[in-house]
């Protein structure tokens, strides 16, 4: 429309039935629009929630293991590791020692690397395994 005084603005945006809206208020003279205000404050919100549900929050997910773990159930919870993995999510992999077995942390390391070097495909490893009372935990992060 272009330069208006304030009062011609008002008056065509009543006119039309609509909203005077203020854009740029720094510019020199003030840039303002002539718009349906709620139904632009209605199209933003929409637009955020389309942007909300279309993101992908990453879970922190948990895989216990013991030392003495045998082949078949090794297999079975690297599996669920993976899975985890592929859907973009991190692992904490936990070796949980009990009674004597502290004595002995390199054994679960053993574990914790054969695990990392299952998975070295899909995952990379973010926090290397480190013993936390009877818990040895690393966190493998999606490539």
């Amino acid at each position: 429309m272009g330069i208006l005084e304030l009062d011609a603005a008002l008056a065509a945006a009543l006119e039309r039935g609509l909203d005077l809206v203020e854009v740029a208020p720094m510019a020199r003279p003030p840039v303002v629009r002539i718009m349906d205000y709620g139904k632009f404050k209605f199209e933003q919100a929409k637009q955020a929630r389309q942007a909300k549900k279309k993101q992908h929050v990453i879970h922190l997910k948990e895989v216990k293991y013991r030392p003495g773990i045998d082949d078949h159930d090794f297999d079975t919870k690297t599996r669920h590791a993976r899975r985890f993995l592929g859907e973009g999510n991190k692992v904490k992999v936990t070796m949980m020692f009990r009674g004597r077995q502290v004595a002995h942390p390199e054994i679960g390391k053993l574990v914790l690397d054969r695990v990392s070097a299952d998975l070295a495909d899909i995952a990379k490893v973010e926090t290397d395994a480190k013993l936390e009372g009877k818990n040895m935990t690393m966190i493998l992060a999606p490539k």
